[in-house]
């Protein structure tokens, strides 16, 4: 019975290996497999080993979580239609048209979006307006589209609904929407600057003040009763997060309200919606309670506790595993009631997204848009960029918040 029992939890052991290494690579060699199929395959495995009960996986499965991050993509997907993100940009970018003034308005104006929305969507809007604007004034896309890409990073740092990995710490922490952005906040703007001036070292042609001719700015597609709805339904929502409302029915409240419409078919809005993404955070959840019955982690819970060691572990394993893995392996060796923990969870775990083009989905947004339109970002040009803004960042969150 015992050697049977040492087979049982070697295999688990096994299944979670293969797991992590499937989701650190994000295939499955030989295989048609994604990083969601990846965590669910998984996760079947695992109850069919009896890691645990299919009714202990579906209670581990956080509902807070992925009702928040649902709604939040529903948001996202109409302010998109509505043509928000792009009216936001180009109104931005017609403040200069310096190479130098480009990269400051580009890096803020993306990062203070992402600081609110979920950065992914930011990601996607913007490289398209930045190839676009970069060809028209004859200009190096390489340290602008790096800017784009950093931003949606370092930005979404700032409050509790700009990335995925937030939303998590908003979910399994008592800390409010407000109380989050003003100890995040100070980080995120110091980790934009720091990036401006990072890719004026790296790049000198961007150090010109010089306006360059003015740039014929894309065609606005605007649905404006779509827009004024959108417009009021978001800035309700933020208000709801701000006066310390649940964020959860806050946000599937909006989500609701926009719902409701003649004008836009619901297929188009739920097709928006990120399912993969949805589908591998509850395969998540059920590996890590899986992790947590097996008592994997308990070597490394002394380490953690470490403020220094809970923000190199959280970077490590950003890099290793993605954000998102890293966070849920980690979430349950931190008290609900400690605040430092769970901020420098956050700060590890986005600004570790920097690193290398793979640390954040929002970088391989950017790559991949880029590549498409026949522009190539290399691994090095973001390692060049990304190695120094990270270790300079993550310096920064452990001095600010420690």
């Amino acid at each position: 019975m015992t050697l049977t029992s040492n087979w049982l939890t070697l295999g688990q052991g096994l299944v979670l290996v293969l797991s992590y290494l499937g989701l650190a690579l994000g295939y499955v060699p030989g295989l048609r497999m994604n990083r969601a199929t990846i965590a669910l395959v998984s996760a079947a495995v695992l109850v069919a080993l009896g890691t645990l009960s299919l009714e202990a996986a579906w209670a581990a499965i956080d509902a807070n979580t992925i009702v928040f991050l649902l709604s939040m993509m529903v948001v996202n997907a109409y302010l998109s239609y509505a043509g928000f993100f792009n009216l936001a940009l180009v109104q931005l970018l017609r403040l200069t048209s310096s190479p130098l003034g480009l990269l400051v308005l580009l890096t803020l104006g993306t990062g203070a979006l992402s600081a609110v929305f979920l950065n992914d969507t930011l990601a996607l809007v913007s490289t398209p307006l930045t190839l676009q604007l970069t060809r028209a004034l004859k200009l190096n896309p390489v340290p602008y589209l790096l800017a784009i890409a950093g931003a949606t990073n370092t930005g979404s740092l700032a409050t509790l609904s700009g990335n995925p990995q937030n939303i998590l710490v908003g979910s399994f922490s008592n800390i409010g929407y407000l109380a989050f952005a003003q100890a995040l906040l100070p980080i995120a703007v110091m980790g934009l600057s720091l990036q401006v001036g990072l890719l004026w070292l790296i790049y000198p042609e961007v150090r010109s003040l010089t306006p360059c001719p003015s740039p014929v700015l894309p065609r606005l597609r605007l649905h404006r009763p779509l827009l004024v709805k959108t417009t009021v339904v978001s800035a309700l929502m933020l208000t709801a997060f701000v006066v310390g409302l649940p964020l959860a029915e806050s946000a599937f409240l909006a989500a609701a309200a926009l719902l409701i419409t003649r004008r836009i078919k619901p297929q188009r809005v739920l097709g928006a919606v990120d399912w993969s993404l949805l589908v591998m955070f509850s395969g998540l959840f059920i590996l890590t309670e899986a992790v947590r019955s097996l008592q994997v982690l308990d070597a490394v819970a002394p380490w953690v506790a470490h403020p220094a060691g809970l923000l190199v572990t959280t970077a490590g394993l950003s890099n290793l595993i993605s954000n998102v893995p890293a966070v849920l392996l980690i979430q349950g060796l931190i008290a609900p009631e400690d605040t430092q923990s769970w901020l420098l969870l956050a700060a590890g775990s986005t600004l570790a997204g920097n690193l290398t083009l793979f640390g954040s989905v929002a970088n391989l947004i950017v790559v991949e848009a880029a590549a498409g339109e026949g522009y190539a970002v290399t691994f090095w040009q973001h390692l060049r960029f990304g190695l120094p803004l990270t270790l300079l960042t993550l310096a920064l969150a452990y001095i600010w918040l420690v």
